[in-house]
């Protein structure tokens, strides 16, 4: 007889093995961290010897559910910027608050309320993503929970490190430290394509090999994204990561929403793991996973909750129906993903897809024991009908709540018993949550009131030169001016042709002016376009001054790149009208008595406007400087013979009337 620590018997044993086996009654040999058996209730009991055998009566155990991505610190999110699209929420309110309020604190208040919540739904294991993942993976194992952490990395800086450099250091580090822990695997985890550059994500590849450690990754997750990478590269992102040899690592793709059935195939071949994160595709409006494609090829599937700010939980009782229930309607088949293939996902199936099926996913000989019993007496799961013998996976699936699970057990160690968490105190963290909830609303009400501070959040606003004067005048003959600008008076320094497109956002305050998102595109002497930029302008009111002979003094602007469409702009600032601009521009810098000018020369193409506009423009510090330089406009008009000429002392989007 073998000499156990536990046996815990029950009235149903869902394996999840290869074989599916399920005993009814059942019973499992636990001795430390290891399941030592698993069969017939009797057959259990009459080989193995216990020092505490526990009868569990008539719940149902299966092995823990895995939650195959998310961001467990995120939990501090929750609710916190919901029915937006993915640019507009990560990159104008998740990353601005991230870059305010993260720090070790928040993730480990954040990783001990998500441990509590997935405690309690069944989840015994979590891939994750996010910053100070050292504090998340210690917030982790006190709890008791297995854990993927993955280190982010991300081009820009993020809230633990200034650098992609200090990220890739950081990641070092914490791999190191954590290599050879029982609950703990470390893992890189370059955020996404778009987020990283190709030599950060040729360093993460080199570090996961390093130490034969998982690479977490968001992979075409929406269509804007793959349609980005196919203008910009000529392939989709699939193709794309792999000619960086991505694929040699051992990597965890999460999402996965829009790729064809060729990426599907490499994917496979490679041995890529796949999070499939249908609650946060659902809300996101990310799209439909070819998640029955994926399946027929051969791949990998997990289901993952994604982070709580775009989801807003961590069921996963509720993200394993909803697989099933998407599968089915995508596909118009009501067979597809069965209930027991749905369960594999999300317990030997995800194990394999996180790379860590040699520990857990299912209750065999040999594997941890990590196992959850659930109540299946209540009320929206009875009556049980038993003629099928696998009726038991439809009543996990489509009838059980994550509220069920009574009993939770991690490597051999009880983290819930009878409804009650034995590693967290629940009560304790609530308080903690609500201050930083308050804190964070301050912050975003008074982020909101100011299109300034909405620029700022988003990064790269800086402000040019305090003043800038300028005057617009009407041209009946533009090539008489060119060719007076060709005089020795004027020393040119830069000569440029554009093709500018604005759209000019208005906001009611008169202290929010005008944001400008400009794309220039600049065009050769033969007509081609040979490069592009874009640009974020926040111009102050109108004019400050207007001197007699009709140039403005105006207060100067901020800028920053524009590194989303305009349609994130118009989302993300909410403004309260916009007006566009196509215009054709000459633009010429010249030297004038050893001060800078810009000179332009525009046609309105549209709205059209018959003839063209002059414009002489400068910028300057000193206001001192910016009314010399109002006198040195009129000379200027002067040697181009045009000081006649009628004034316009409008700016383009006002000569150009209402919304268009």
């Amino acid at each position: 007889m073998v000499k156990v620590d536990l046996i815990l018997t029950a009235e149903t044993v869902v394996t999840m093995d290869s074989e599916y086996r399920i005993f009814n009654p059942g019973a499992i040999a636990v001795k430390a961290d290891t399941i030592i058996a698993v069969g017939p209730q009797d057959d259990v009991q009459q080989h193995h010897s216990a020092g505490e055998v526990i009868d569990l009566g008539s719940r149902v155990i299966i092995p823990g559910l895995i939650n195959a991505h998310t961001h467990v610190p995120m939990t501090l999110l929750r609710g916190l910027a919901d029915d937006l699209r993915l640019d507009v929420w990560l990159m104008g309110y998740m990353m601005p608050v991230e870059r305010e309020f993260v720090s070790p604190d928040f993730c480990r208040l954040g990783t001990q309320i998500a441990c509590a919540e997935m405690i309690r739904g069944g989840v015994t294991c979590f891939a994750d993503m996010y910053y100070f993942e050292d504090t998340v993976a210690e917030a982790a194992k006190d709890a008791g929970m297995r854990a993927i952490c993955g280190q982010s990395i991300l081009k820009f800086p993020t809230p633990d490190a200034e650098s992609f450099e200090d990220s890739l250091a950081a990641s070092r580090r914490f791999i190191e430290k954590w290599k050879d822990d029982p609950l703990i695997i470390p893992a890189v985890a370059p955020h996404a394509p778009y987020t990283c550059t190709e030599e950060i994500l040729e360093n993460c590849r080199d570090l996961a090999m390093e130490f034969d450690v998982p690479l977490h990754i968001h992979i075409s997750e929406t269509k804007g994204e793959v349609d980005d990478w196919r203008e910009t590269y000529g392939m989709p992102v699939v193709p794309w990561v792999k000619k960086l040899g991505l694929f040699d690592a051992k990597v965890i793709a999460a999402h996965c929403v829009h790729i064809d059935e060729g990426e599907i195939h490499t994917l496979e071949h490679a041995g890529v793991g796949i999070a499939h994160n249908p609650s946060s595709n659902l809300k996101l409006a990310s799209g439909f996973a070819p998640i029955i494609e994926m399946l027929e090829t051969g791949l990998q599937i997990g289901i993952g909750t994604d982070g709580t700010a775009s989801n807003n939980d961590l069921d996963m009782f509720e993200e394993i129906r909803l697989a099933s229930f998407i599968a089915k309607t995508v596909t118009s088949d009501p067979t597809a993903l069965p209930a027991r293939k749905a369960l594999e996902m999300a317990t030997r199936m995800g194990a394999k897809a996180l790379h860590i099926d040699h520990l857990t996913g299912s209750l065999e000989p040999g594997k941890r024991a990590d196992l959850i019993a659930i109540d299946q007496d209540r009320t929206h799961n009875i009556p049980h009908f038993e003629r099928e013998p696998q009726a038991v996976y439809s009543r996990l699936i489509y009838a059980t709540k994550a509220s069920d699970v009574q009993d939770v057990m991690v490597n051999g160690q009880w983290l819930m018993r009878d409804c009650e968490l034995l590693t967290i105190q629940e009560e304790d963290l609530f308080p903690k949550a609500a201050q930083y909830a308050a804190k964070i609303d301050a912050f975003l009400a008074e982020r909101e009131g100011s299109v300034l501070s909405k620029l700022i959040a988003i990064g790269g606003a800086e402000q040019e030169e305090s003043y800038e004067v300028q005057i617009k005048v009407k041209l009946d003959d533009p090539q008489a001016v060119i060719a007076r600008l060709e005089k020795d008076v004027f020393e040119i320094r830069r000569r440029a042709h554009y093709l500018e497109y604005d759209t000019c956002f208005r906001f009611p305050k008169p202290e929010d002016a005008r944001l400008r998102h400009r794309e220039d595109e600049f065009v050769n002497d033969a007509g081609e376009v040979f490069n592009v930029r874009s640009r974020l302008t926040l111009t102050g009111p109108a004019a400050e001054r207007e001197y007699h002979n009709s140039v403005l003094l105006s207060r100067s602007r901020f800028i920053a790149p524009a590194q989303y469409s305009p349609r994130f702009y118009r989302e993300y600032f909410k403004p309260s009208g916009e007006i566009s601009i196509q215009k054709d521009r000459l633009r010429w810098l010249i030297c004038f008595e050893d001060l800078e000018f810009f000179i332009n020369i525009d046609h309105l193409l549209d709205p059209k406007i018959d003839g063209c506009f002059l414009e002489i423009k400068s910028r300057t510090w000193s206001r001192r400087d910016a009314e010399m330089k109002v006198e040195l406009i009129t000379t200027i008009l002067q040697h181009l013979e045009i000081q006649d000429a009628e004034p316009v002392l409008q700016e383009y989007p006002d000569l150009v009337g209402e919304d268009n």
